[in-house]
């Protein structure tokens, strides 16, 4: 089977986490506390690093934000960016309490000399940036030049955008143009990417609730990685945030392109079906969901797909009518009846990962 080529983009650091270049595609997410509730944050941000979050940003739109990120850093294990809009000064801060990386918008914080001191701030303390461009809140001069929000205006703003970083001696960036239109967002992408090397930050923005938004963003991010485009990704979904990183996985394991925790292969079931495969597959996903080794289930309802899909996973089980057949690397190992089936299989995932 062919891989995927990413395309070549230069390597920045996010804290400890390296974006771009060879390294693995980062997953992201965003709190959605007080970033001044210290004690609120650091526990969404833990629960964040649980389900494997490489990177999570902050917003910071006021003063008390920017200095919780002191407190906060202190107490977690992924860099934390720090999201700033408008005001220059919130950034500095935040560079000097602990941020990782700065999310900002060089057009809209104000003069060259504003960003001048942004990025001295930056260097000063170790800090990449993240130059964000959205769709939904382009410069009006580009506006006028265009018409209406569309690709060739979000990477136009963004390569200003850099090269106000470049004119600052900064080059440790990385770039985003987002869109809540998947189309424009693939579009502002592919071209983007053909017209720098930075890493790029995948997102599609405000894509809705859990449902929608993973349908959204798994058709956006996916077609660009399927490109090869993409450093690092944040799925925005209006819903629990651990649900944005776990989503985020799952494009990535559906692509090749990273593994992380269980996948489970299940049929969407029929007359044929043994068991009741849907309880099984929401109970195994309950119960394996603390697991962060890469492994594969096939749970299959029938023989008919059954064996040949088993023949491909760490372990599977086929519906046989209470005399379902559990499988161990492809191979027939025992049969289990129904109301053991779950409680079997995570045995062996267990067992696997503590050998």
């Amino acid at each position: 089977m062919e891989k995927i080529v990413r395309r070549k983009s230069r390597q920045i650091m996010v804290g400890k986490v390296a974006v771009g270049g060879d390294a693995p595609i980062s997953v992201q997410s965003m709190t959605n506390t007080l970033t001044s509730d210290v004690k609120a944050t650091v526990e969404q941000i833990k629960r964040q690093e649980a389900v494997g979050c490489d990177i999570t940003r902050c917003s910071c739109p006021d003063k008390d934000s920017a200095y919780a990120l002191k407190e906060i850093t202190k107490q977690v294990n992924i860099p934390i960016v720090a999201d700033i809009h408008f005001d220059y000064r919130l950034g500095i801060l935040a560079a000097e309490n602990g941020a990782a990386c700065l999310r900002i918008n060089p057009g809209n914080i104000g003069s060259s000399d504003r960003v001048k001191e942004v990025v001295k701030a930056a260097k000063d303390y170790g800090c990449s940036i993240r130059i964000g461009v959205n769709g939904g809140s382009l410069d009006k001069r580009l506006l006028e030049k265009y018409g209406e929000p569309c690709a060739d205006a979000m990477v136009e703003s963004a390569l200003e955008q850099a090269k106000m970083l470049e004119d600052n001696d900064f080059r440790e960036f990385k770039i985003s143009v987002k869109s809540s239109n998947t189309l424009m967002m693939i579009d502002a992408y592919r071209k983007l990417a053909a017209a720098c090397d930075y890493p790029l930050h995948l997102g599609v923005t405000e894509a809705g609730g859990l449902r929608t938004g993973t349908v959204k963003s798994a058709l956006g991010i996916g077609a660009l990685l399927m490109d090869g485009i993409g450093d690092t990704l944040r799925v925005s979904l209006t819903a629990d945030v651990e649900e944005e990183v776990k989503v985020g996985y799952e494009i990535l394991k559906a692509l090749d392109l990273r593994h992380r925790g269980v996948r489970i292969i299940s049929c969407p079931t029929c007359a044929r079906r043994g068991y009741d495969v849907q309880k099984t597959v929401e109970e195994l996903e309950r119960r394996l969901s603390h697991i962060s080794q890469p492994l594969t289930l096939a749970v299959m309802g029938c023989v008919v797909n059954g064996p040949g899909e088993a023949a491909h996973a760490d372990f599977g089980v086929c519906g046989g009518h209470d005399e379902n057949m559990l499988f161990i690397k492809g191979k027939p190992a025992r049969k289990v009846k129904d109301e053991d089936i779950v409680d079997e299989l995570v045995k062996l995932v267990e067992e696997k990962i503590s050998a």
